[in-house]
């Protein structure tokens, strides 16, 4: 089998209002397009405007990409994210 690298971006502004509908449509897009063994890329580099409903929608791709069976690699995370991250203890499941 072989194994596919998919890449989606996150959106510049990401709040909670925002949060479950692109959770739900990265997550469905990651998790068909993703084999296992296969790599998937979410660039936050555009992430802009954002509260902490941010790192759930993260959370959420990381869960698509693993229930399959592959990685996800999380590029572009601007500071005040990981700072976020790192309050809430979800650091290490972001690298």
């Amino acid at each position: 089998m072989t194994a596919t690298h998919t890449s989606v971006a996150l959106p510049a502004r990401l709040m909670q209002a925002q949060a479950q509908a692109v959770a739900n449509e990265l997550a469905s897009i990651l998790g068909a397009c993703v084999s296992e063994g296969g790599k998937a890329v979410l660039d936050a580099s555009a992430l802009s405007q954002f509260d902490s409903s941010a790192l759930a929608v993260i959370l959420a791709c990381r869960r698509a990409v693993l229930a399959q069976g592959a990685q996800l690699q999380i590029t572009g995370l601007p500071a005040r994210a990981q700072a976020l991250a790192k309050v809430y203890g979800l650091s290490e499941l972001l690298h």
